[in-house]
């Protein structure tokens, strides 16, 4: 293998490395976003809770109607936003697995690289090593020849 050829696939392993390491922001991000949005449900839920605790106290004295409606309209407005928000939760784990999904691929690329690099060095230092032994037997054959040579001068 020539170093070019070397060089070639060092730069497409850092290329690989660089997605790969994009890819993990884009998961850590994604997986922020979810957590907030977890957060934000959780909030909308514990409120809608606290509430309803409140208007249940306050129902047990007379009330007008007015305000009832009042409470029942923004019950449903409220009850709405949970709604919305749970979905964006939805939404957004779809986005944590996708950007996992993306990641796992990155990674598996990055795993692919190194190890067709790791397979041509294997190469490269098989064939160095056969053309070594070649030398030396070749070597040793001269030394043996040129003493059989001697042997047969004598």
């Amino acid at each position: 293998m020539t170093p070019a050829s070397l060089q070639s696939l060092r730069t497409l392993l850092e290329h690989a490395e660089a997605e790969r390491d994009t890819a993990a922001s884009a998961l850590r991000d994604a997986e922020a976003a979810a957590a907030r949005h977890e957060a934000q449900a959780g909030q909308l839920g514990d409120y809608r809770s606290q509430f309803q605790a409140r208007w249940t106290a306050q129902f047990r004295q007379p009330t007008a109607p007015s305000l009832l409606q009042c409470h029942h309209g923004f019950s449903q407005r409220l009850d709405q936003a949970i709604v919305q928000q749970q979905a964006q939760c939805r939404q957004q784990a779809q986005r944590v697995q996708r950007a996992r999904d993306v990641l796992r691929q990155k990674e598996q690329r990055v795993a692919a690289v190194q190890k067709l690099i790791e397979r041509r060095l294997t190469v490269q230092q098989r064939q160095a090593e056969r053309r070594d032994q070649k030398q030396t037997d070749e070597a040793a054959q001269r030394t043996a020849w040129a003493k059989a040579a001697t042997a047969d001068l004598t």
